[in-house]
């Protein structure tokens, strides 16, 4: 009998002075830092169901498919890098209005049981610590890509 290895999944949640119409387009714009598609030095974005995405970030690529986006309230899409052992895993990011500001969750599922996997706690809270930042005071603020990545010095 063959068992199947064990899964870890991550959730983050933020709350966000910003409509779920503007969070969910700001989350797929390349434009908007902090979603995924800002920082990558070469992508490829389709967002719709079945379209394809591939980043590459500090020689790390990334790549998946999108199974579900409901605008403004979800997007869905499988999650393929060798942080994931090359084994595909899921990401669900909602939307939910809350008072005056919207609910996002992140959640990563299917991921293994791995200490590469476990890095994507920390990538998606800096992330959406920048992302949130765009949208603190209820609209964009001003972003400086080399304010949040200062140069480091290479050998």
């Amino acid at each position: 009998m063959k068992t199947e290895p064990r899964s870890i999944a991550f959730t983050f949640e933020r709350t966000i002075p910003a409509s779920p119409e503007e969070l969910f387009d700001g989350w797929l714009d390349p434009k908007i830092p902090g979603n995924p598609w800002n920082a990558a030095e070469k992508f490829i974005l389709d967002p719709r169901v079945d379209g394809l995405f591939f980043w590459h970030l500090r020689g790390t690529s990334h790549y998946g498919r999108f199974t579900e986006v409901e605008r403004p309230g979800r997007l869905q899409h499988t999650w393929v890098s060798p942080n994931t052992l090359g084994k595909e895993s899921k990401v669900t990011v909602t939307f939910k209005k809350q008072g005056e500001g919207t609910l996002m969750t992140l959640v990563h599922s299917d991921l293994p049981d791995h200490e590469l996997a476990k890095s994507h706690e920390k990538g998606w809270n800096y992330f959406l610590g920048i992302f949130t930042g765009q949208f603190g005071s209820g609209s964009r603020k001003e972003y400086r890509w080399d304010e949040a990545h200062p140069a480091t010095k290479t050998k």
